[in-house]
């Protein structure tokens, strides 16, 4: 399936250590084609980390994908009924963001456009980057992979001798996710040697 001229949210939420890997994803998305609307968490906008500043990464994605950075509730709720999306994607996904959206707690841009979605009935693609997804967010984790429309790029443990409870999506399949949700189905297998893999 080819993504050009789909609409695709692309939701970035906490985990800035996964930027690195993200953004070459999403520069993929738009050389396929895609109009690619991103939006971020308060987090992601107004953190300052040792992998930079929040406004740099603003900057960066905009720059990117040739749209403004949809930065609040009231910016992200038009994208279901006014700009329907043909798929959101949220990737990073962070433990906290992912414990709020299996529990129907919508306190961010991200979240309202992942509820705008799914009100859809469009996919909602997650790409999860969390130290207790075989911990306390394991219920919440297996919630979100027991809901319709939604998908998740395949993921795995990153450093299983370190930090056991801890997952992270190979995000260099992301586009191939996206092609496969918007189809109705999750790219398998789902769950992956992500620590082997390098990506």
């Amino acid at each position: 399936m080819s993504l050009k001229g789909k609409r695709i949210g692309f939701g970035l939420t906490g985990s800035h250590c996964t930027y690195d890997a993200v953004f070459p994803e999403i520069e993929k998305l738009v050389h396929a084609g895609a109009e690619v609307l991103p939006v971020v968490t308060f987090t992601v906008k107004n953190t300052e980390t040792r992998f930079g500043k929040g406004e740099d990464w603003i900057q960066r994605i905009e720059d990117l994908t040739g749209n403004k950075v949809i930065d609040s509730i009231v910016k992200a709720e038009p994208l279901g009924p006014k700009i329907p999306l043909d798929c959101m994607v949220i990737a990073p996904l962070t433990g906290s963001s992912m414990s709020k959206f299996a529990n129907a707690m919508t306190d961010s841009p991200v979240l309202m456009a992942a509820k705008a979605t799914l009100r859809n009935q469009k996919p909602v693609v997650l790409g999860i980057s969390t130290n207790d997804a075989l911990g306390l967010n394991g219920v919440n984790l297996m919630r979100l992979m027991a809901t319709k429309n939604i998908y998740f790029i395949p993921y795995g443990q990153d450093d299983p001798e370190k930090k056991p409870n801890s997952m992270v999506a190979r995000m260099s399949q992301l586009s191939e996710t996206i092609e496969m949700a918007i189809e109705g189905k999750q790219l398998q297998p789902v769950i992956v040697e992500r620590y082997k893999d390098g990506n």
